[in-house]
């Protein structure tokens, strides 16, 4: 009966420990301010999240299509075979991004203010 106790003592420590540290990470992260879009590492343009745009990435049969929306980007259509990108949804907090391998296109959240907390404590 002691080894059902404890197992459930560490249960809730654990859940309560992962529920902070889930609070924590909401709290901490700030919303972007624009989306720098790169294909096969070079810059393809950066663009405001607070505008609405649809964005043709690429050109002829390999393309992505971004649309930025209520401070919000997202790839909507996309030529690649699983679509996986299409599938990541939206992106608005800094340093989320959405990346298509097939396509070699990266979408990155970037000018968020800093926060004062630093992500390792010593």
């Amino acid at each position: 009966m002691a080894k059902r106790k404890n197992d459930i003592i560490l249960a809730a420590v654990v859940i309560v420990f992962a529920a902070l540290l889930w609070f924590g990470i909401r709290i901490l992260r700030s919303e972007g301010a624009s989306v720098l879009v790169t294909v096969d590492g070079e810059v393809f343009g950066e663009y405001p999240l607070d505008t609405g745009a649809e964005i043709r990435i690429g050109d002829g049969e390999t393309y992505n299509l971004l649309v930025i929306k209520d401070g919000k980007a997202q790839i909507t259509e996309a030529s690649c075979p699983d679509k996986l990108c299409v599938k990541q949804g939206e992106i608005s907090f800094d340093g989320q991004s959405i990346i298509c391998l097939p396509n070699k296109v990266v979408v990155t959240v970037t000018g968020g203010e800093q926060s004062d907390y630093d992500a390792v404590a010593k």
